[in-house]
């Protein structure tokens, strides 16, 4: 007899609410189910990303997905996107929420008139206390199960078949260096990607990948160990293996997810003081992820962000500008603000007096895409080309953080594992950021809805099967 009914690897998002939905199933059907939970991380630590993002949501104010997400994720992943599973996420996306609020986390609604959002009417939804508040409220609830064992400090090493091909188990590495197996009806891999694997890393990600730092602590756990234990065993993949989700954030900063989320309102330079990227190309949320890849990928891992009072004052109270735990550089001057900056005052003062020049008429608002750009300057700025000209003038130092990987495993809409030819693989699921569906971009906002949902839906569906009355 096995161990347990569903052994789940990695306890953040997905793997939390794929424990608790299963153990909540299986107790209204009176057939208590027994989970092993395996995690990496210490105790209390919450290994991975979970319990470090501010998990913004892309909800409008019926706790529906936002407008045509499915729509987005065609164009931007230029039809490679699994789309069925996209509807099926959209379509469970408020029993979700629902599955959030009903656990104890408290949903902030936000309205933002200061930022040009790509959401509807400038909404969106966040959890009070992040991402952590999602994971300790699933662990609340959780931990007065008897019936479910949470081995921390355990490392997946591999999954265990029978005979037959099925996946009956995990081997582990436990804290003292010894394997040990632990047996279950079904394996469901929750373990994220593999941001914190170098090897990994450098082989799909490319050159210099190494020097992408994480955007928080806990994803150094996120070593790859599911989408490689499963393609040991001929798993098919999905998602963009050599691209990544990354964001810009503060390099002084001394907090995780420190992120500067306003490039739009100024300019963004290198080390050379040369703006090298359209910071106006689109809505805020859609254009911060791109703007970091080309810091990494061409920038030397340098960029810095350049504005004046009007920004600031505009912005003064906002989440834009304050995510990091550091004041802005600040000066009276162009020139004093390069020397805040370490850059070369000369230089930056020529480049910030050709975009002011370069400034096209109309009315700056912040607030929508308002077609105020510039002309007969390269790169252009699409968008919110207003001059930087009223002191003092503000600067943050910027670098390229990795927050997650796109590639992944493939599963199907119940959350299967499916092999190379699309057969699923027996007793194999997988549900968060190890599994792939992302390609070119990432329409942002609903990483964290995605583990959530299809980690609930795995946990349901698994303890329909153990409950299911036997067949004659």
């Amino acid at each position: 007899m096995p161990d347990y009914d569903v052994v789940v690897v990695g306890s953040g998002f997905a793997g939390s609410a794929t424990t608790l939905s299963f153990l909540e199933e299986t107790k209204k059907a009176g057939k208590p189910g027994r989970v092993a939970l395996i995690e990496a991380g210490k105790k209390g630590e919450r290994a991975g990303a979970s319990r470090w993002t501010m998990a913004y949501l892309r909800l409008n104010r019926d706790n529906t997905l936002s407008k045509d997400w499915v729509g987005r994720m065609e164009r931007d992943c230029r039809g490679l996107a699994d789309l069925d599973y996209c509807r099926t996420f959209e379509a469970e996306v408020p029993a979700t929420v629902k599955f959030m609020e009903d656990h104890g986390v408290e949903l902030i609604h936000h309205d933002e008139p200061n930022v040009a959002l790509e959401f509807d009417e400038q909404h969106f939804v966040y959890p009070n206390g992040g991402g952590k508040a999602i994971v300790d409220a699933y662990f609340n609830h959780i931990e007065q199960y008897d019936t479910c064992r949470v081995f921390w400090e355990h490392e997946a090493i591999r999954l265990k078949l029978d005979d037959e091909g099925r996946v009956v188990g995990v081997v582990v590495r436990k804290p003292d260096g010894l394997l040990t197996t632990i047996t279950g009806k079904a394996v469901v891999l929750a373990c994220g990607g593999f941001e914190g694997n170098p090897e990994m890393l450098t082989q799909y990600i490319g050159k210099d990948a190494v020097d992408l730092p994480l955007i928080a602590p806990g994803i150094k756990y996120n070593r790859g160990a599911g989408i490689r234990m499963a393609m040991e065993i001929g798993a098919g993949t999905a998602g963009q293996f050599d691209m990544v989700h990354s964001e810009l954030v503060d390099t002084r900063a001394t907090k995780p997810d420190a992120v500067i989320w306003g490039h739009n309102y100024g300019i963004v330079v290198n080390e050379d003081c040369e703006r090298f990227y359209d910071e106006g190309e689109d809505y805020l949320f859609a254009s911060f992820e791109l703007i970091a890849y080309e810091v990494w990928r061409n920038q030397n891992q340098k960029a810095y962000f350049i504005t004046d009072r009007v920004v600031m004052d505009r912005f003064t109270g906002s989440w834009v500008y304050e995510t990091t735990d550091q004041p802005p550089a600040q000066a009276d001057t162009i020139r004093g603000l390069a020397e805040e900056l370490g850059l070369d005052p000369a230089k930056l003062e020529a480049t910030v007096n050709a975009f002011n020049a370069a400034c096209g008429p109309g009315e700056w608002d912040p607030a929508k895409l308002d077609g105020k750009k510039t002309t007969g300057i390269t790169p252009p700025k699409s968008n919110w080309a207003n001059p930087i000209a009223e002191p003092p003038f503000y600067g943050f130092p910027m670098t390229t953080n990795l927050t997650f990987t796109f590639g992944g495993l493939e599963v199907d809409l119940d959350g299967r594992v499916l092999s190379t030819n699309d057969v699923p693989i027996p007793g194999l699921y997988a549900a968060g950021e190890i599994t792939g569906l992302f390609y070119h971009e990432y329409p942002p906002a609903t990483s964290v809805l995605r583990s959530n949902t299809f980690g609930r839906l795995i946990g349901a569906s698994l303890a329909k099967q153990l409950t299911a009355p036997a067949a004659a």
